[in-house]
């Protein structure tokens, strides 16, 4: 069942300070037939919509990932998480321990038979997606919403490989998730306007605000942010600026929170990559093309601060 699933669902749980400062939690809105949620991928994105479901929310998550390794060290990391929150009184110890009780594990797609809403956040790759796809539509009940956090793969392909089209749809959210406010929510062709309106209520209880964007590349977010990443590692390649003054370049001058080199490391260098190959491939504007050094760093295995090296060293 899992033959292409299991080339996948894991991302590195990076360190970072991206899970801080929830401590209320969103009002329910209209999702009281949503009981429990699914999430694929126990990586930095999964983890963060897992914690912000169980921590906001308060639904029952179930947090599946095909490496127990990976589980294990994201539960770990949400607890320190909660600690630190704890220890600087944006949370109770009892609100800490409600979060903690909503979250399991699981290491099998079968342990989702039962949940009404799975968000999937696994690699940026169609045929993994799709081949989740195949695999949910068969385990899951007939009324269950499969969502994905896809960053600019077409919905509608991804839905192709069900058999509840009108069931399938973008939930995608910035990174990182529990400081983001942003959840870009993307119908596909036959999403229906009821799993819409489900979708939008499920994002509004986790404290977020949603955007509707039409089915196309890159959506809004990453149309318009990987453009300018990847003319930062144009610049960088051409030897026009170092790293450093192209980072302090767009920070000072344009007041950006971080430069689109420290981001791009932030975001997973690989991750920029697949999102730029899927921009060039589909709109067929060489203004998408991946940069050379993008490419060649990724070869190199320098994927950003999950593995220590990216355009810096960490």
């Amino acid at each position: 069942m899992m033959s292409l699933t299991s080339r996948m669902i894991r991302v590195p749980v990076t360190r970072a300070t991206q899970f801080r400062g929830l401590a209320s939690a969103a009002p329910q809105g209209k999702i009281d037939h949503i009981k429990r949620v699914g999430v694929i991928g126990s990586g930095q994105m999964g983890l963060g919509i897992a914690y912000v479901a169980a921590n906001v929310t308060k639904l029952p998550v179930v947090l599946m990932d095909i490496n127990k390794e990976q589980t294990d060290k994201g539960i770990q990391f949400m607890n320190k998480l909660l600690e630190k929150d704890i220890a600087k009184s944006k949370i109770t110890a009892e609100h800490a321990q409600e979060t903690r009780e909503l979250v399991s594990t699981t290491n099998t797609l079968n342990a989702l038979a039962d949940v009404d809403y799975i968000i999937e956040a696994a690699s940026e790759n169609l045929e993994i997606k799709k081949a989740i796809f195949r695999d949910l539509d068969s385990i899951c009940k007939a009324d269950a919403i499969l969502a994905t956090n896809t960053s600019s793969i077409s919905i509608t392909k991804i839905a192709a490989a069900t058999k509840r089209a009108e069931k399938v749809i973008g939930m995608h959210f910035m990174n990182p998730v529990p400081v983001m406010k942003l959840v870009e929510i993307i119908p596909g062709l036959a999403t229906s306007p009821e799993v819409l309106e489900t979708t939008r209520s499920l994002a509004t209880s986790m404290g977020k605000t949603c955007t509707v964007v039409k089915d196309i590349p890159g959506f809004v977010a990453n149309r318009l942010l990987m453009p300018y990443i990847n003319e930062a590692m144009m610049l960088l390649e051409s030897e026009f600026a170092s790293a450093e003054d192209i980072d302090t370049t767009m920070k000072l001058g344009t007041n950006m929170p971080m430069g689109p080199l420290t981001l791009a490391d932030f975001i997973g260098l690989d991750t920029c990559l697949a999102i730029m190959k899927v921009l060039h491939e589909n709109t067929g504007d060489s203004k998408y093309r991946p940069a050379v050094l993008l490419q060649k760093y990724v070869d190199a295995g320098w994927l950003g601060r999950k593995n220590g090296r990216g355009v810096y060293k960490y």
